[in-house]
């Protein structure tokens, strides 16, 4: 099965967060899988950087009129074949993919990600006639118009590829102002209730939901999630209507990145039956970032956007109760301003106990995770996560809120869990700060009774989160997607 995969970043080209380490992994499961997998990319400089000898397949005319190109080629570091958008106008930016300097959108992202999604659909429509999709697979909001483009194909004699939409994050959906439908080439009745209208704007992501033969999420419990008014982003009532073309599939984890057996990034490697590394990875972070070099103290992981979403600010009101029962933190990330601040002086007031670093520094995050004895995810809502099942890897036990993919992948430490050998974490109900109160007391708890910790490290880390698995469920979903595709046609 040939298999078109649409997204606006992939790792290791090029990384913002947990959808590149998704767009980067499931290819690979899939081609083992037996598919016939490329990926479709605009042309960021990290992209091209990435696919350093590519042939032209089309040069072509936006709807909007600029005149671009779409050119093939493989990804050395992925083997992956790869199909880029060759628009340096749009993508040639230094920096982050989606916003300036002063962490403002582009304000032509509209274009940017339209052009993303119209030329997914032409190449489901055949413009590579070496090479056609049966499935155009597209990654959240950036990719959410490949949809409607093969709703209505520029070649009504084509066969389009059936269509497949995976939500990452339903709250970010891509929303711009209505007088820009205009010069997206879809017909007149696709600005509508039934198309891409959300409250007199635009939604890609919208898009992808309506006009998707299947859609997917990436974990059971949000895919249940965002069918209710509480995590439905205004959505759910459409989500709600399209149940039955709705699979929650949890992410995997790539094993041959994250696994401390054999990870490169970190200098002191160790398994389940030798963690002597993971009390040398421990030191080693302390030494280098200023801590107390206490192999005893309980030492908290967090590596994560610095948003409310993820439960920064419940983290940030109890660093005092942590670092008072002897506990470290050890932060990676950035995000909002305010939350960067208040921990600088959390840093800046407690030294020996609390450290931080802002941006993103891969090596730096698989150091924080072989390192850490808890990896804190407190999300507000999490549509899978990642890092809690990167903490299960590396035996840093996760501490996280029972939402979406969360609820998935952690079982709580609850004396009955513990009693059924069950228990791989610490995981509280309620967003509240009594509940995230006292999960972080538990977690300290179980740390005094250093035989029952081990126990439990032992067990998270034998976890399996295996995308065999995952892409086993995609091929179900490919399969439904083709028949309605297929029905819809006859």
């Amino acid at each position: 099965m040939n298999v078109l995969q649409v997204s606006a970043e992939i790792y290791p080209l090029l990384k913002t967060g947990g959808l590149a380490d998704v767009t980067g992994a499931l290819p690979a499961a899939l081609t083992a899988a037996g598919c016939e997998v490329r990926a479709l990319l605009p042309g960021f400089p990290a992209v091209t950087a990435g696919v350093p000898a590519s042939t032209l397949i089309a040069e072509l005319q936006a709807p909007w009129g600029e005149a671009v190109a779409l050119r093939f080629g493989t990804a050395p570091a992925l083997q992956l074949g790869v199909y880029w958008i060759d628009a340096p106008g749009l993508y040639d930016r230094p920096g982050n993919p989606y916003h300036d300097e002063r962490q403002q959108p582009y304000a032509d992202n509209q274009r940017r990600f339209a052009l993303l999604g119209w030329c997914a659909a032409l190449l489901g429509q055949g413009l590579d006639r070496r090479w056609h999709p049966r499935v155009v697979h597209s990654h959240d909001w950036h990719a959410g118009l490949a949809p409607a483009y093969l709703a209505y194909p520029q070649n009504p004699a084509a066969r389009p590829a059936a269509s497949v939409h995976t939500v990452h994050n339903l709250a970010y959906q891509g929303v711009f102002a209505a007088d820009g439908f205009a010069e997206l080439g879809l017909p007149p009745q696709a600005y509508s209730i039934q198309g891409l209208e959300y409250h007199g704007q635009l939604s890609f992501m919208k898009a992808g939901l309506y006009y998707a033969d299947r859609i997917t999420t990436v974990s059971p419990t949000y895919a249940r999630e965002i069918q209710t008014a509480q995590h439905g982003c205004g959505l759910d009532g459409l989500l709600a209507s399209r149940s039955n073309s709705l699979s929650g599939i949890l992410n995997g984890v790539d094993d041959a990145i994250w696994n401390p057996a054999h990870d490169s990034l970190i200098a002191h490697r160790y398994d389940v039956a030798h963690m002597v590394g993971k009390a040398a990875a421990k030191a080693a972070l302390q030494q280098a970032f200023g801590l107390d070099q206490k192999h005893d103290a309980l030492l908290f992981g967090v590596v994560s956007r610095l948003t409310e979403q993820k439960g920064m600010q419940l983290m940030l009101d109890h660093i005092d109760e942590l670092v008072g029962r002897g506990g470290q933190l050890m932060v990676l990330g950035s995000g909002d301003a305010e939350l960067e601040a208040a921990l600088r002086l959390h840093a800046a007031a407690q030294p020996r106990a609390v450290a931080a670093r802002f941006g993103y520094d891969e090596a730096l995050a698989h150091r924080i995770f072989a390192a850490s004895d808890v990896t804190l995810v407190p999300s507000r809502f999490e549509p899978c996560g990642l890092t809690q099942m990167y903490g299960l890897k590396y035996g840093a036990l996760p501490l996280v809120h029972r939402v979406g993919g969360l609820a998935d992948t952690v079982v709580d430490c609850a004396l009955e869990e513990l009693a059924d050998q069950r228990a791989t974490g610490f995981v509280f109900d309620r967003f509240e700060p009594a509940d995230y109160a006292a999960a972080l007391r538990r977690a300290f708890a179980l740390y005094a009774w250093r035989s029952e910790w081990a126990r439990v490290r032992e067990r998270g880390m034998t976890q399996r989160f295996d995308w065999a698995r995952a892409a086993s469920a995609y091929l179900d979903v490919y399969s439904q997607a083709i028949a309605v595709a297929a029905a819809a046609a006859a």
